[in-house]
């Protein structure tokens, strides 16, 4: 019999698409038995997005790996009023191709693994009696609210904001609803109701894979476990060669005393105005630490993505020259975990998106959580309220996240300080434990993920001798 394939379909984002690689990579990694690999790619629908999806494509084809990438068909975008729902009626649009994809593949099919936007696929894999697991990209925290929003929407009647007193989530403390994703503060907008439709239907999957650990978040695990196939296969955490040559962010980290240097980067699509940045330039100054700041400007006309800082635009006069003995402001992307990798950062002022909190913990650096869109802000309740690995800032989510200077300098200075900030150190040194043990041949994950290509295995068997 040819090998078997599992068949990955992600979103192009690269926070999904990357991860659900890695994870894939580790499903072949962990598999007693030959298993391959084959990407069905969704072009996407801009050019930015596109070339940065064919630059990953070409690395991925370079590595050696039993990995085939199959280009679906270009569809018309969709209309829509929201960035989730454009990308589930994207998805939608493309399940006559995946299911021809599929149908013309040779080799058996072990299972489809689809990005949690995908759901609607679900549909082909029973048309086609292939397994299908939906592969949740961030946490466990997010998928116990995923689970409960349909019941939320029958018990709730007025917005969530409208509530009196905290939310119940399976496994975490009480919910805040000034917590709760962005996709779900306005019931009347569609991205709410897709993702009412996506919980309701992750029960109809034959499993669901989890970017975590046990360890890391136990209590929402169990909690949600009845009557649901979960497997935990992380943290995953796309790691590239080590460079011969360091980074220049790294060459000045060499130079900074240990735990010393406070990192601030919001990922690929964060970015700042000038009255955002000049008050972070300010409570930098007063907190009188090191800092390594990795500023972005807004995205340009026509563009999705943040784009290299101008720093005449965006920083107050003077404040290069004023920090140049223990700052650097870092215009354009960053190595990010080789960042946190480094001895001389103590602290992470963060974005709070899932693959960015994975690489701190991994680490074992605590965290600042500065939230700006998507489920961020209700990672950050979690990294407080739940983990214990990070120092509450107040940010003002009515003014577009914006943070006050004084606020900015409290919180740097509670984090890199003792009291709060040491039991945050603590508690992110445990999450590291945590995170390393889980991947280890005796780990948690380890062992998850090969009862995961046990069950793929014995699947395509079963449908083989249905054949």
């Amino acid at each position: 019999m040819a090998t078997p394939t599992v068949v990955l379909l992600p979103v192009w984002g690269v926070g999904h698409l990357m991860s659900m690689l890695e994870a894939g990579k580790r499903l072949l990694d962990h598999s007693g038995r030959a298993l391959s690999l084959t990407v069905l790619v969704m072009r996407p629908p801009n050019e930015q997005y596109a070339s940065e999806v064919d630059g990953h494509i070409s690395r991925e084809d370079a590595s050696g790996l039993d990995i085939r990438f199959i280009h679906l068909p270009a569809v018309a975008p969709p209309n829509f009023l929201g960035i989730e729902d454009f990308v589930s009626r994207f998805v939608q649009l493309h399940a006559p191709h995946v299911r021809e994809a599929i149908s013309g593949l040779t080799c058996p099919v072990a299972a489809l693994v689809l990005d949690f936007f995908c759901t609607t696929i679900l549909d082909v894999s029973r048309e086609l009696a292939v397994p299908a697991y939906v592969y949740i990209t961030t946490n466990a925290a997010m998928l116990a609210l995923f689970l409960r929003l349909p019941a939320l929407h029958e018990e709730a009647t007025m917005e969530f904001e409208e509530m009196e007193g905290a939310m119940h989530v399976p496994g975490l403390p009480p919910v805040p609803p000034s917590c709760l994703p962005d996709p779900v503060m306005d019931k009347k907008n569609p991205n709410y109701t897709w993702f009412v439709y996506h919980g309701r239907r992750f029960a109809e999957a034959d499993g669901i894979i989890v970017n975590t650990a046990a360890d890391l978040e136990q209590s929402v695990l169990t909690a949600i476990a009845d009557g649901l196939s979960s497997c935990t296969g992380g943290p995953v955490i796309p790691f590239n060669p080590t460079p011969e040559q360091p980074h220049e962010c790294v060459q000045w980290l060499d130079t900074q005393p240990p735990a010393s240097v406070v990192l601030l980067c919001f990922g690929s699509a964060g970015y700042f105005t000038a009255p955002q940045a000049h008050e972070v330039a300010r409570g930098l100054e007063r907190s009188g630490h090191r800092f390594l700041w990795v500023l972005r400007s807004p995205p340009g006309p026509g563009e999705h993505l943040a784009t290299d800082a101008n720093f005449d635009e965006l920083l107050p006069e003077g404040f290069l020259e004023r920090t140049k003995d223990r700052g650097l402001v870092w215009p354009t992307r960053a190595p990010q975990k080789e960042i946190l990798a480094h001895g001389a950062v103590g602290g992470f002022v963060t974005h709070c998106g899932w693959n960015s909190i994975l690489e701190s913990l991994w680490f074992g650096v605590p965290m600042v959580p500065w939230p700006l869109y998507a489920e961020q802000h209700l990672n950050a309740f979690t990294l407080v309220d739940y983990m214990g690995v990070a120092v509450a800032m107040k940010v003002d989510r009515k003014r577009n996240n914006f943070v006050e200077a004084a606020e900015l300098e409290r919180a740097a200075k509670t984090l890199m300080g003792d009291g709060e900030g040491s039991k945050a150190r603590e508690k992110a040194l445990e999450m590291k434990a945590a995170c390393r043990t889980a991947v280890e041949n005796s780990g948690s994950s380890h062992a998850a993920l090969q009862r995961l290509t046990e069950a793929l295995h014995k699947g395509v068997a079963m449908v083989d001798l249905q054949k």
